[in-house]
């Protein structure tokens, strides 16, 4: 889940008015399948079935200076990338397309209706209205989410079956509905409260509820689709590394902040991540990345979260969201207005208290989440960059030529993962949450303030 950072974000703004945010498990973005995948940061995919690509070599037999793939590889990269980008953009497109059909057609007065013939009370409303509009929603979707996963067992990414694909996929819908009736229900009492200043006033439970999904998930919401266990259990050794890493850094991590998760059981990815604040924060790796890579290309992915960790990219990340969405609900009351004023008659709303008024927020919060994406995946990749860097500055003295250790790691993740080798710059800047693989890469080998006499930046 640290990955889940963007889907938190997504859950919130998406159930303040929309279950947006479920789809982050399978919404088909090259960021989550190539450089999100990144044991550097966020990704997927490596099972314990599968081997590396023939065309792999540790770091003593070569230099490894450049991103290459085989022939084959190579094909299958680009062509899995290319996919990927095509069904990110459709399935916002479609999702638009979408809510606009469900309020051309009055859908959505429809569902109103229904919901208040069933009571006058208006908690069961909610109970009705949200879980028919989020339901009609995901439903439609489900046709592009199912494809990417099928793409995904094509190409050897996933090696997840369709029961238990759709049994995620099923409670993801639930904590979507639960956490969607809650704010929702918040959201339209604070409206019918406050029509003017609604936007402000729903901040501050929005940002309180988005600070205890963040505690809670690594404790209660991770757990309902992986396993995870303590890492020292089967791999002290490995914890003992980590530990002398953490103290070489000077921020000891406790051995039960580090987690181990079994992602091989679904996955042919490889990652580790950072995720939760307080007492649930912690270092999660996957067990296909102990699998996949060597004792030192672990710890530098390690240090890379580890970089997540020290610089306080989670807590950051959850100041920057806590802006962005008072930003969010400011042009959500903006739009909603002008909205209703234009077509609110044509769509049978009858003013933004009415509970079909919902899908015009929606309908708003994806096009404001697909602009937004620029921003937020730049800013993102700022962070990835000195996680980067981070990671390594902390390995280095302590591993051996660790300049080719984090360069082949790259190297492994690349293959593993079919990270496109060449991504367009326009796809970079719209959808890249990490910066491109091959960049990575050659970055590794190329920081090097040791040999010219300056001071690291992080690790001093």
């Amino acid at each position: 889940m640290r990955r889940r950072l963007s889907r938190f974000a997504l859950i919130l703004c998406a159930s303040l008015c929309f279950v947006a945010a479920s789809r982050g498990s399978s919404v088909p973005t090259p960021s989550a399948h190539a450089e999100t995948q990144a044991a550097l940061k966020s990704p997927q995919q490596t099972g314990s079935s599968q081997s590396l690509p023939s065309g792999s070599k540790t770091p003593e037999q070569t230099r490894t200076e450049q991103y290459t793939l085989s022939h084959e590889r190579q094909a299958k990269a680009v062509a899995y990338s290319r996919a990927g980008y095509t069904l990110y953009f459709l399935s916002y497109f479609l999702g638009g397309l979408f809510l606009f059909l469900i309020l051309r057609l009055g859908w959505a007065a429809k569902f109103r209706d229904i919901a208040e013939r069933a009571s006058d009370k208006k908690w069961i409303q909610a109970f009705v209205f949200v879980p028919l509009l989020f339901v009609t929603l995901d439903v439609l979707d489900l046709p592009v989410h199912a494809y990417w996963h099928s793409l995904s067992l094509h190409y050897e990414q996933s090696i997840q079956g369709w029961g238990s694909w759709f049994w995620d996929w099923t409670k993801g819908e639930c904590l979507s509905l639960a956490f969607g009736i809650v704010l929702v229900l918040i959201l339209f009492a604070v409206m019918r409260r406050s029509p003017r200043r609604w936007w402000l006033y729903f901040w501050f439970p929005a940002v309180l509820i988005l600070l205890a999904l963040i505690v809670i998930t690594p404790l209660v919401i991770d757990p309902l689709f992986n396993k995870f266990e303590p890492l020292s259990k089967d791999h002290p050794d490995l914890v003992a590394a980590i530990e002398k890493l953490t103290k070489h850094a000077g921020v000891p991590i406790p051995p039960d902040r580090v987690f181990l998760m079994a992602a091989s059981k679904k996955t042919n990815a490889i990652n580790a991540y950072v995720t939760g604040l307080g007492a649930s924060k912690r270092v999660v790796i996957w067990d296909t990345t102990i699998q996949k890579t060597s004792n030192d290309e672990c710890l530098f992915i390690v240090g890379h979260e580890l970089g997540h960790y020290v610089l306080g990219h989670v807590r950051q990340g959850f100041l920057t969201g806590a802006a962005g969405l008072l930003l969010a609900l400011y042009f959500l009351f903006r739009g909603l207005h002008w909205a209703l004023h234009r077509w609110g008659k044509d769509w049978k709303l009858y003013g933004q208290e009415d509970w079909a008024s919902l899908a015009v927020l929606l309908l708003l919060l994806q096009v404001l989440l697909f602009v937004s994406s620029p921003i937020i995946n730049g800013y993102s990749r700022m962070q990835e960059h000195a996680a980067d860097v981070y990671g390594l500055e902390v390995i280095h003295r302590l591993v051996p030529n660790s300049a080719e250790v984090a360069a082949h790691a790259f190297q492994v993740l690349g293959e593993l993962d079919l990270a496109d080798p060449n991504p367009p710059p326009l796809i970079t800047f719209w959808l890249y949450s990490h910066p491109p693989l091959a960049d990575r890469l050659v970055f590794a080998h190329a920081y090097d303030p040791w040999s010219k006499g300056e001071s690291p930046k992080y690790v001093k």
